[in-house]
């Protein structure tokens, strides 16, 4: 039985608080004795800190080319200036830099997408689990039609027809990526909506929307939150793909995905320019999944009830 179950209806407000505040921090305690989760957690921080702070801790301007640096290998491997700690491209510019202001668009446009995917998400799937009916049919169907649709064939086909550019990434990735919270919460709130608490709630004739934004949506919400975070990994990953087809953010912005299809044709020679990138994709999509699997045991309930 869920928590929130337990707390009388008529208790009084600050008791709701204080019981979903000690539920909060014995989850979150949990969540802090999960040693992997709490290090993939500060990972993702890291990410997060070097997008905010890029401006200072880039040593070099990620566009300022210079063909007499070009290919120049890492500093630890051929014993060059240590200005250039991770080498440089084929136009002669610093990968590293490249790399902590390409982490600035990739975090960017998981963030957005997410945030938009969600709410688009939980609200249709509020409407579609409580309303049922009509509004249901239409809901799931157009889901499903969207789920019918490889993920990624379909960002290339409304990228191709949008044309390249951030924000036309951030709607292509968002148009398809609300389909996951609106089935996780259409399913949260068939569950819900036959509980004491809501049944209780509709016989004081309290409206739909009070119902369904008052009474469910508090109490679906940490499911929703853990596979939002989930998605954020994906979301990345979905960013690189279309940046490295060229699809994606244009150059000269700095882009993880299009550095690493710029030295596709490197590989053999200058290794370190697709290298780099790519390990940093790498790095930061397993620290998500990992962080938000700790989430997972923690905050939701079914975990470890």
């Amino acid at each position: 039985m869920n928590t929130v179950d337990l707390i009388p209806l008529d208790a009084p407000v600050h008791d709701k608080r204080d019981r979903d505040a000690s539920i909060f921090a014995r989850n979150l305690r949990r969540f802090l004795r999960n040693r992997f989760a709490l290090a993939a957690a500060a990972i993702v921080l890291a990410f997060v800190a070097m997008a905010l702070f890029a401006p200072w801790l880039a040593p070099h301007d990620p566009n300022d080319a210079d063909l007499l640096r070009r290919l120049q290998p890492p500093a630890w491997l051929a014993g060059g200036a240590w200005s250039f700690p991770l080498g440089c491209d084929g136009l002669g510019r610093d990968i590293f830099s490249r790399i902590i202001y390409g982490a600035r668009v990739s975090i960017f446009i998981g963030a957005a997408v997410i945030t938009l995917a969600t709410i688009a998400g939980t609200i249709a799937g509020l409407a579609a689990g409580y309303l049922r009916g009509w509004v249901d049919t239409v809901i799931s169907r157009v889901a499903d039609i969207l789920l019918g649709f490889p993920y990624l064939i379909f960002a290339i086909g409304l990228m191709a027809t949008t044309g390249p550019g951030l924000h036309n990434i951030i709607l292509a990735l968002a148009y398809k990526e609300w389909v996951v919270p609106c089935r996780l919460v259409r399913a949260e709130t068939l569950a819900a909506r036959e509980v004491e608490y809501v049944e209780a709630a509709r016989a004081l004739g309290a409206s739909r929307l009070h119902i369904m934004l008052r009474e469910i949506l508090p109490n679906i919400l940490s499911p929703v939150m853990v596979i939002s975070t989930i998605r954020m990994a994906s979301v990345i990953i979905m960013e690189a793909s279309l940046s490295f087809l060229g699809l994606g953010v244009q150059p000269p912005t700095a882009s993880w995905g299009a550095m690493v299809a710029a030295g596709r044709e490197f590989m053999l020679d200058a290794w370190w320019v697709s290298t780099f990138p790519g390990l940093a994709i790498l790095l930061i999509v397993i620290a998500i999944n990992v962080a938000s699997q700790g989430l997972r045991d923690a905050f939701d309930p079914r975990f470890h009830e």
